[in-house]
């Protein structure tokens, strides 16, 4: 295997928050009756999964290029299962038209990525729909957040944006380390391979935090609301 074992931590501990995301969206959803809210929490486990593939690739040496093109495709879906949600959300609280959501972005290919068993072409015919995809549900989440501020923590919304800082820093860190320092893959590089994924580890934790915040003001506030309602029973007697 070619990771380290504190790689082999923040490679683990990204997969391990994202999946900790996605269910605390769920409960939060489930918390305020939104079935919506709900739905991008489950919306979120194609990518959990494809998580596990590039794990699983990088356990077998990085040698089982079908793993890699296995994540990328389960990513695809992932991003366009994410899209659906956030457009999902954007239909119930809309004050106008959001067809303007998916005019899109690109990101520039990744250079000195490891070999796809697909072939090159349709390797980077799916990274780059994913990334435009992925793309248009970021810019929804700012479009529910400025029409319904209160419905999504901003810190979560930050960390979904977040992911874009690590994609730029992993495309700087292939350059150095395939073409300055002489490996053959970021994941030959150890120092800069495990650089780049904490920024992943950064942004899914902040996704996490910002839903776990969320889910305890909500309690609070439910709590709160309990008690004035028996107060105001006790009052009326």
């Amino acid at each position: 295997m070619l990771l380290s074992l504190p790689n082999w931590i923040i490679h683990l501990s990204s997969s391990l928050e994202w999946g900790v995301a996605a269910f605390l969206l769920y409960r939060y959803g489930s918390l305020i009756g939104r079935k919506d809210i709900r739905r991008l929490g489950l919306f979120m486990i194609p990518h959990w999964i494809g998580s596990w593939f590039v794990l699983a690739y990088h356990v077998s040496g990085d040698a089982i290029p079908v793993l890699l093109d296995l994540s990328e495709t389960v990513n695809l879906f992932g991003s366009l299962s994410l899209l659906s949600a956030s457009l999902g959300i954007l239909k119930t609280i809309r004050k106008e038209s959001v067809s303007g959501v998916m005019a899109a972005l690109g990101l520039v290919l990744i250079s000195g990525r490891p070999q796809s068993f697909m072939g090159e072409d349709i390797f980077d015919a799916i990274l780059q729909i994913s990334s435009v995809v992925y793309l248009g549900f970021l810019v929804s989440l700012l479009v529910i957040r400025k029409r319904d501020p209160g419905l999504l923590p901003g810190l979560t919304v930050f960390g979904f944006w977040f992911v874009l800082v690590f994609i730029g820093v992993t495309v700087f860190f292939m350059y150095l380390s395939t073409d300055l320092r002489g490996f053959p893959t970021l994941s030959h590089d150890d120092l800069l391979h495990g650089a780049a994924e904490s920024l992943l580890t950064v942004s899914n934790l902040l996704i996490a935090l910002g839903v776990h915040r969320k889910i305890r003001e909500t309690e609070r506030r439910l709590e709160e609301g309990e008690q004035g309602q028996v107060q105001g029973r006790r009052s009326s007697r």
